[in-house]
């Protein structure tokens, strides 16, 4: 597989995550329940709207590079790492969740941006980066809520 082919398939692979992590979020949105209801339900907002832009960046991205994109649930739920909800979680589950998603791809976000590198794909690379930053934020935030 050559460094470009890599990096098209990290791209999707982002594509099917993000994908996955975009109805999950909502999921968690419509069904938070307790006393951390506001926060959450405002945080899960926040979290999915980030999310569809990164899916059309990354969609755009592969396009512009000669790839081509997932762009059915069917190929995101075979491509994606990460797992639909689970149902009836209660809040601090849901945020438990959440972190260990972003975990996961936060290390395939790392992977991918060091393929770019080796592609001369500084566009990727940088994108990459870019998410990366975002989500160690997120992640330090929701791993604050719990506790860790």
């Amino acid at each position: 597989m050559t460094n470009q082919e890599q990096v098209h398939r990290s791209l999707n692979q982002q594509i099917a995550d993000w994908t996955v992590l975009y109805t999950k979020l909502h999921n968690f949105h419509w069904y938070v329940k307790g006393p951390t209801f506001f926060v959450l339900h405002a945080k899960f907002e926040e979290l999915y709207t980030q999310a569809a832009t990164y899916i059309d960046e990354l969609a755009e991205r592969l396009l512009a590079i000669g790839g081509h994109p997932v762009a059915t649930l069917t190929e995101s739920l075979e491509l994606s790492a990460i797992k639909e909800a689970k149902q009836k979680l209660s809040a601090e589950d849901m945020v438990s969740e959440l972190s260990h998603d972003f975990n996961q791809i936060i290390s395939e976000l790392k992977k991918g941006q060091q393929q770019a590198e080796d592609a001369h794909d500084d566009m990727t690379a940088d994108i990459f980066l870019s998410m990366i930053t975002d989500l160690e934020k997120h992640n330090w935030m929701l791993q604050s809520y719990l506790n860790e």
